[in-house]
């Protein structure tokens, strides 16, 4: 017997999403468009001041193109382990996608612990924003250089954040008070670590009002729009990651 269809006189309560996929989906897409304009400004005015200036600074060698070159790897890593993540959602493995977040979290943390640890460095040769050590003619190196690498950092945080969320909802937020606290009391007060920490206090306050005002059980939808958030800071890095290190590599002879 041939299937009939049967209506029931009611209106569809909502016009079809456009390019036929979801709200959500569309929001982060827009929300990544906006973000691009902002680093693209941001590599701009870096690249512009770099090619406008003869003596800009060349501080980085080999250790320095050794340590970037690792977190590197972390976020590569990562955007392979979060693939692998929306593929066990997608197939309604719960175990397996939370496990292939955490990964990526740990590989997120990586690089960050690494960043911080370069940037510790830099200051303590003197590097700050409004001045270098290397370079009297040049001081905006310091402060393109912050800015840029640091707007970066804090969306690989946020990321790392979004990711223990929406893999461990609730239970994470025990997890990253730890963290915090670990960090915040066990580090040096003029360090960087033990400012920049902080970040993750913030990212708790406003975890939990997400988790306690809106609770769900987030579905394999939500876990693809994390890993785009996650892909699209990984690529940002891949343009960071040349103009900033590789181009300003100290060469010795």
């Amino acid at each position: 017997m041939a299937d009939v269809a049967v209506t029931h006189g009611v209106a569809e309560a909502y016009e079809p999403s456009l390019f036929g996929t979801y709200s959500k989906k569309i929001g982060m897409w827009l929300f990544l468009l906006s973000d691009s304009l902002t680093f693209g400004a941001l590599l701009f005015a870096y690249s512009y001041n770099r090619i406008s200036n003869p003596d800009w600074p060349t501080p980085f060698h080999k250790e320095s193109i050794i340590n970037a070159t690792v977190m590197t790897a972390c976020l590569l890593s990562s955007s392979l382990t979060m693939v692998l993540g929306v593929l066990a959602a997608r197939r309604g493995d719960r175990s397996w996608t939370r496990n292939w977040i955490l990964f990526t979290m740990f590989f997120g943390s990586a690089f960050v612990v690494l960043h911080g640890m370069e940037w510790n460095k830099l200051m303590g040769e003197g590097m700050m924003p409004w001045k270098n050590p290397w370079s009297a003619t040049v001081p905006q190196f310091g402060g393109t250089f912050f800015t840029l690498t640091g707007m970066h950092m804090l969306h690989v945080t946020i990321g790392v954040i979004y990711l223990g969320v929406v893999s461990l909802r609730k239970a994470f937020l025990p997890i990253l008070l730890a963290i915090w606290a670990i960090v915040f009391f066990t580090t040096p007060s003029a360090g960087f670590f033990h400012l920049a920490v902080n970040v993750l206090l913030v990212g708790l306050v406003i975890a939990t009002m997400i988790l306690v005002l809106k609770p769900k059980d987030y579905d394999a939808h939500d876990v693809e729009i994390a890993g785009l958030y996650w892909h699209f800071v990984d690529l940002v890095w891949m343009f960071i990651f040349p103009l900033v290190y590789l181009m300003s590599t100290r060469v010795t002879g």
